[in-house]
């Protein structure tokens, strides 16, 4: 097989025989390690995105790629035809984890988000005794929860979802971080559940106000409706908690994982509730042929200890206050950028401009430059999200050239 040479060779061999559903920044990633990754050529930069938050334990930890390598010279997948002596104990290891008592494995967060649509209507027919096929799920507008055909229907991204119908019916949309519309909402016959993200990522790191999701969670259970947590991307202690819901002390009923349960090493996904909700599967209403393979049970128990061992969420909470308040005082001095928002090491900057410009691209290719990898969202927000295993100093290095960016960028 032909080895790439540069990156124009790499860009143009994906141009001609991939097909084009990413619109990626023009950079040819070779290696990575901890917060850092390098081009073809031998460019390092900082990586500021980490894969969509899957990589919040850094490039190629060393923990998580040794569990990888040791499971795979054994056995890497039986299928769930046969048991297989890893499994069991990722099931405990992560029921303990996350305090619940049963784990649904799966591999991509789009399935995961799709075992637990199934999850909550078969829970509805089943305990709640609502009507076979009328059961509603409510979702929030600007969510992003996957690209499966079920998913994009309660999409109001254009983008994501013209010309891919018919779509698929049961879903009550309400604007997110509004409790009145939610009480609308579990006020319609045969609601089920309520899926919401805790932190809307995708949307441009959208945070809901303080007490939104205790609230919420309050009057699903006040109505028999699952609080359907997708922590897919703001879990795993990329706000500063474990799990984005940790800041308000909400148990969901049902929470999705995905990402970086893995340290971005091997795809794993898991949904997981208590008996009352996870007792309503039975054997062949749904599975996966590689959901639980033992290499993704290694992999994921290597990732979680890591992240407990090296206090990750400890350190995300308390660089996120860092990087806020350095880009609050920035935004003083300049009219580029009107916001800062996030939690833990989950942020956006609001760049002053439509979202149709192309401001924010034109930022991220400066930054580019600059030794930084960022990417826009919603076409003016610029979404920052580094592996949490960054140190202090590191931050600021980020931040000088952020700010540095910004300031060429404007003269």
């Amino acid at each position: 097989m032909e080895t790439v040479q540069n990156s124009k060779q790499a860009i143009n061999l994906e141009n001609k025989y991939g097909a084009h559903n990413y619109h990626p920044l023009p950079v040819v990633l070779a290696k990575g390690e901890g917060v850092y990754v390098w081009d073809v050529e031998g460019k390092k930069y900082f990586d500021f995105l980490s894969a969509y938050s899957a990589v919040n334990q850094g490039h190629c930890h060393p923990r998580i790629v040794q569990a990888l390598k040791d499971q795979a010279e054994i056995l890497t997948l039986t299928s769930r035809a046969f048991y297989n002596d890893v499994l069991g104990m990722y099931e405990k290891y992560m029921t303990e984890y996350f305090g619940f008592d049963k784990i649904l494995p799966m591999n991509t967060g789009a399935e995961a988000v799709e075992t637990a649509i199934k999850l909550c209507r078969k829970w509805a027919y089943e305990r709640k005794g609502i009507a076979e096929n009328e059961a509603k799920i409510i979702v929030c507008e600007d969510n992003f929860h996957g690209r499966t055909t079920t998913i994009i229907s309660f999409s109001n991204d254009p983008v994501a979802k013209k010309n891919f119908g018919p779509y698929t019916k049961g879903f009550i949309k309400i604007p997110y971080n509004d409790i009145d519309a939610l009480k609308a909402a579990l006020a319609e016959e045969n609601v089920a559940g309520f899926l919401v993200e805790p932190i809307q990522g995708e949307a441009g790191v959208f945070v809901p106000d303080s007490g939104y999701l205790t609230e919420a969670d309050r009057l699903c259970k006040e109505n028999n409706v699952l609080f359907i947590a997708d922590e897919v991307q703001t879990g795993i202690a990329r706000t500063g908690q474990l799990l984005a819901c940790d800041h308000e002390n909400v148990k969901p009923d049902v929470l999705i994982l995905g990402k970086a349960v893995s340290g971005g090493v091997y795809p794993v996904s898991a949904v997981l509730a208590n008996d009352r909700i996870m007792d309503v599967i039975q054997p062949g209403q749904h599975g996966s042929t590689f959901g639980g393979n033992p290499l993704a049970a290694k992999v994921a128990i290597a990732a979680l200890e890591v992240i407990k061992d090296e206090k990750l969420a400890e350190n995300a909470q308390r660089l996120g206050e860092i990087f806020r308040e350095r880009m609050s005082a920035f935004i003083k001095t300049s009219d580029l950028i009107t916001l800062v928002r996030g939690k833990g090491l989950l942020n956006a900057i609001v760049i002053n401009d439509t979202e149709d410009s192309s401001t924010a691209w034109d930022i991220c290719m400066a930054l580019k430059e600059n030794g930084l990898l960022a990417k826009p969202t919603h076409g003016n927000i610029i979404r920052f999200a580094p592996p949490l295993v960054m140190t202090e100093e590191q931050l600021h290095e980020c931040c000088d050239i952020i700010e540095k960016t910004i300031r060429e960028f404007a003269a």
